[in-house]
């Protein structure tokens, strides 16, 4: 009996050593949700490229009323929930498998209002050159994949 919690003990201090650095070494970006930037560009979210590591979060804000965050289903990755705010409000995306993910404001997609958050390796980049994003959301997108870290 002894030895079980022992073991027991032991089990839960080696589990505690690999998890919790894990969480503790996680960030959480901020990306506001604006109508314009500080370049005057309208439509917005900034910054427009985020570069993060599997396990952070990434809170989008709504500095500016009527915006939503929500994935571009088209090039989302396979196997991850999809995401989608309410307008005005705030959504966070879990950062959880390595790839690049286009987020965009529904009302205001064809104005050009994405993002490209990438999370580790971009594994799925040529998935993301070959889609075709319309309206001012291709030019944005175009420049935002420029900043994609190999």
């Amino acid at each position: 009996m002894k030895l079980s919690r022992q073991i027991l003990f032991a089990t839960s201090i080696t589990l505690a050593a690999i998890i919790v650095p894990r969480f503790a070494t996680a960030a959480e970006h901020i990306v506001e949700m604006r109508n314009k930037d500080d370049a005057g560009n309208t439509m917005v979210f900034q910054p427009g490229f985020v570069k993060v590591e599997a396990g952070d979060t990434v809170k989008f804000v709504p500095t500016d009323k009527s915006h939503n965050a929500e994935s571009v289903r088209e090039v989302w990755p396979e196997g991850v929930a999809p995401v989608k705010g309410g307008f005005s409000k705030e959504v966070v995306f879990n950062a959880e498998k390595e790839g690049l993910y286009v987020l965009k404001c529904a009302p205001h997609y064809g104005m050009g209002m994405v993002v490209l958050v990438q999370v580790g390796k971009p594994v799925n980049l040529d998935q993301i050159k070959e889609y075709k994003a319309t309206g001012l959301a291709k030019k944005r997108l175009d420049g935002e994949i420029a900043k994609v870290v190999q």
